[in-house]
């Protein structure tokens, strides 16, 4: 595996630990990080009172190229969706309201900006 990989992935869990903290502080419980299945990964299962809240992490060095967020295709949104009705039968919570949000982290570190988008997109499929 190349060094730009490596990075990369390196890069993806600290956005995804910051992101964590980053909703923890807002009152959030972290249920799951990098639960995978045959439909996909979920960056993070949270909740929010008695919503379940999946939440896709996207991170750039800088803001260049635009907003990390807009880079959820319609594709991606799907297997977000599958895997995350997955994952509400796989731990018995079918009956549990869910949302499905996009955080945006721009940067590294402690300088990192973070975008949370509550209900970015929804699970009509």
């Amino acid at each position: 595996m190349g060094r730009a990989a490596v990075d990369r992935r390196g890069y993806g869990n600290e956005a995804e630990a910051a992101v964590a903290r980053f909703l923890e502080a807002r009152g959030y419980r972290i249920r799951a990080r990098n639960f995978r299945c045959r439909y996909g990964e979920l960056d993070l299962v949270a909740e929010q009172g008695d919503t379940v809240c999946f939440v896709e992490v996207r991170m750039r060095s800088t803001a260049v190229w635009g907003d990390p967020s807009h880079t959820v295709s319609f594709a991606k949104q799907r297997r977000v969706v599958k895997a995350a009705l997955h994952y509400l039968f796989a731990h018995d919570l079918s009956g549990r309201m869910m949302r499905f949000d996009v955080v945006s982290v721009v940067g590294h570190g402690e300088r990192a900006s973070v975008e949370h988008i509550p209900n970015a997109f929804d699970a009509g499929m």
